[in-house]
């Protein structure tokens, strides 16, 4: 197993904020190939580390939506990093969301037993940053309002105390640390447009960290608690299929003040895709210092797939029609052939949910790149635009920034490296954001 960072980095990053110093991270939450790949090699530009984060539905030890269970997901970032030369003593691997949810619908025994085992492969895997959230009820559980405080705050006790036995069990050095709480949407993201957007309540976040605290103590977790680095609220982010919620950082203030008063704990902000860098370096000035994102990466992984395939239409205009790859149309295929990640979130008549599939900031389209149909598509559009380079007419109508990159010698004319550029521009502004200064 890859040696991967110390979670010290992060309480490194609580202990600047504290300090009065601009100071943040941005948190990888996808297992695209293409969003590792530009992440990676950001990284290793602009000489930083990384922290890249899987969830309870995208891996867990019965391989959630992508197939893995947390050791194959670990060994893939191990995999990917050795083949772009970054160090894995550079990643610091983080759980996201662990808990009850993928088993909700079951009993709360036996949802929090699947729990337990799911938190307990995290860290035997070599993940140290780990999120408990057990704020969802389950099928015993009333679910006509949210699950009482005290009882989300044991239930992650339970988990905490597996996580700790996993990692003592393990090693004796890099201890876990911890994110507690949710006020965000659960995994997956907004489910329709008009979800009302709610900043969490300052009353709200002192009972929960009053009730957390006791409730660690009462379990035998007192020294655990000063590894509970962050609380998840929401700060005033989000986004829909449509939408963007724009940060306004005078209504967080109340949140904002408060944390300065709490000793050794920050926000986790999550659905902060789509924020502008301006916004987010405000986030972290104000302790939103953990920036979640995913959806954004992968949404500018398929603008430039299907600027690509835009292309290929152009290119290949006359040409056998089975030489084309039909990426775009191939993809929506499946889509429909296999509705489960996107006919529950998308609403509307036909020619909206068709234009969702595509299109919307949820970007539901991440769950099907990884289809063997649709990997047959994309790798015949490689293909086919690998064949000779790419007019750059044609680049500048279709990926104009690329194309100006191009010109700069920054990237060379392949696709491949089109599409990794094209993501790095949303890396750039979380870098931006995150970069040491004064509050």
């Amino acid at each position: 197993m890859s040696e991967f960072a110390t979670p010290a980095i992060i309480q490194k990053i609580v202990e600047s904020q504290k300090q009065g110093l601009l100071f943040g991270v941005y948190s990888i939450c996808s297992a695209n190939l293409y969003v590792i790949q530009a992440c990676l090699e950001h990284a290793l530009t602009e000489k930083t580390w990384l922290l890249i984060e899987s969830t309870c539905n995208q891996v867990n030890q019965f391989g959630g939506y992508t197939g893995q269970v947390p050791g194959d997901f670990a060994s893939f970032i191990a995999k990917m990093a050795q083949r772009h030369s970054f160090p894995t003593d550079q990643i610091l691997l983080g759980g996201d969301h662990l808990g009850p949810n993928p088993w909700k619908n079951e009993p709360s025994k036996i949802a929090m037993t699947k729990a337990k085992t799911l938190v307990s492969e995290y860290i035997k895997a070599g993940y140290r940053k780990i999120h408990l959230d057990t704020s969802m009820a389950c099928a015993d559980d009333t679910k006509d309002h949210r699950l009482d405080i005290e009882v989300e705050a044991k239930r992650a006790a339970e988990l905490c105390l597996v996580a700790e036995d996993a990692w003592k069990e393990k090693s004796r050095e890099k201890a876990p640390i911890y994110v507690v709480g949710t006020e965000v949407p659960v995994p997956g993201g907004a489910t329709t447009d008009d979800e009302p957007l709610v900043i969490t309540n300052l009353d709200s976040v002192k009972e929960s960290l009053e009730i957390y605290e006791q409730v660690f103590r009462e379990y035998g977790l007192a020294e655990t608690w000063n590894r509970v680095v962050a609380l998840v609220v929401q700060p005033g982010v989000e986004f829909s299929h449509s939408q963007i919620h724009e940060y306004d950082r005078n209504l967080a203030q109340p949140l904002s003040k408060f944390i300065e008063t709490v000793p050794g704990i920050i926000y986790e902000a999550h659905s902060t895709d789509y924020q502008l860098p301006n916004k987010l370096r405000e986030m972290v000035a104000d302790h939103f210092a953990i920036l979640k994102v995913g959806p954004a990466l992968t949404f500018a992984f398929r603008e430039a797939v299907f600027a690509l395939a835009k292309m290929e239409t152009e290119l290949f205009h006359g040409r056998r029609d089975e030489e084309q790859s039909h990426l775009i149309a191939t993809v929506d295929r499946v889509m429909l052939q296999n509705p489960q990640h996107w006919k529950n979130y998308y609403e509307g008549n036909k020619w909206e949910k068709s234009f969702a599939r595509k299109y919307s900031f949820s970007d539901r389209i991440r769950y099907y790149w990884s289809d063997q149909q649709v990997a047959v598509a994309f790798n015949r559009l490689l293909k086919n635009l690998n064949e000779k380079p790419l007019p750059l007419t044609l680049i500048s109508q279709y990926l104009p920034l690329q194309f100006a990159h191009i010109r700069e010698r920054m990237i060379n004319n392949t696709p491949e490296e089109m599409i990794v550029d094209h993501i790095q521009g949303v890396l750039a502004g979380y870098r931006y954001a995150c970069e040491p200064g004064q509050l």
